[in-house]
């Protein structure tokens, strides 16, 4: 296993050039959990096609925030069922079940079903929660303005908390450096109920640890109005 710098096509490149194995899998997530940003995809499946390598994505933050109608990155890139892509989906974020989803070739799946021990060896998913995920699949695709509320929700908390780039997912990383800073930040959002993440090293790099605020398409006017609020007064005390 090569682990390869943060969004470094150039790097996969050469992993790829210099592995002494026929076979090769790259892995990345689509969009990145902790700044959500997103994965070079375009770029990522060139170098894995001229490599003779299987691209796997983590839709897992994508499914339900990308593409028409919520249905990913991989599908805004055009690169939907391709031979040599495999997805992975979650249904316990943007679809609120559990469980997950692989989606891939027919080769691939039979694959899985004949020899992953995860799988074979695992509990199938309750009625309930595969009746949840596809009620809420049907809804996301029949109501594509919740998908679009999720970005603009998401570029207000960015523009709210002065971040400099415009959030390209439900994921609005607001860096506050120290560990410590961002911990009490997300305690006091807490206490004045706007629940909020707070990443720190290791999941970070030294000197970057953020709160990770998560925009939804349910958000009301009023929710927004006191999520605002609440912000501004942690980050000016957080950032003095």
């Amino acid at each position: 296993m090569v682990v390869t710098p943060y969004r470094d096509t150039q790097a996969v490149a050469a992993a790829l050039a210099q592995r002494p194995e026929e076979r090769a899998l790259v892995l990345t997530d689509a969009v990145f959990s902790a700044d959500g940003a997103l994965a070079p995809l375009a770029e990522l499946y060139g170098v894995c096609r001229s490599h003779g390598a299987v691209l796997l994505v983590d839709e897992a933050h994508g499914l339900g925030v990308r593409g028409s109608g919520g249905r990913g990155l991989v599908a805004e890139m055009n690169l939907a069922g391709r031979d040599d892509l495999v997805v992975t989906v979650t249904l316990s974020k943007a679809l609120g079940s559990q469980g997950g989803a692989v989606l891939g070739p027919a080769a691939v799946r039979a694959h899985l079903i004949d020899a992953a021990r995860p799988f074979i060896f695992d509990t199938g998913l309750a009625p309930a929660a595969v009746g949840s995920a596809l009620a809420a699949l049907r809804l996301m695709i029949d109501e594509p303005a919740r998908v679009r509320a999720v970005l603009a929700h998401a570029a207000a908390l960015g523009q709210w908390c002065g971040v400099p780039d415009k959030p390209e997912s439900a994921v609005v990383p607001v860096i506050l450096g120290d560990p410590t800073v961002a911990f009490n930040a997300a305690r006091s959002c807490l206490e004045q109920g706007v629940r909020v993440g707070c990443f720190r090293p290791p999941s970070v790099p030294e000197g970057q640890s953020l709160l990770r605020l998560t925009a939804r398409a349910s958000l009301t006017e009023a929710d927004m109005e006191r999520v605002h609020e609440v912000l501004a007064g942690v980050l000016t005390l957080a950032r003095r």
